[in-house]
């Protein structure tokens, strides 16, 4: 799974697609993240103020990462279709 992210609602979405990927719910990745549902459900609509600890347990429990490069030149949008 590659995804481009460049806000909380982008983190958000890869995080529930990282998720629905492993056929989980958000009560199951709560279960094994230890982060709270109603906390899940937040960071998949986007919602900020949520630590970065917070989206990093969720990331390890699905096992993704994070890896930071240059800024491409492409909107997001220019972007959904290939990954």
């Amino acid at each position: 799974m590659k995804t481009l992210a460049r806000n909380p609602k982008n983190i958000g979405q890869a995080i529930r697609n990282g998720r629905r990927a492993r056929k989980l719910t958000q009560k199951q990745l709560a279960e094994c993240s230890g982060v709270w549902q109603e906390t899940i459900s937040k960071i998949e609509n986007g919602v900020g103020d949520t630590k970065l600890e917070t989206v990093f347990s969720l990331l390890a429990a699905l096992d993704l990462e994070i890896q930071i490069q240059d800024r491409s030149k492409g909107s997001v949008a220019d972007f959904e279709d290939i990954f």
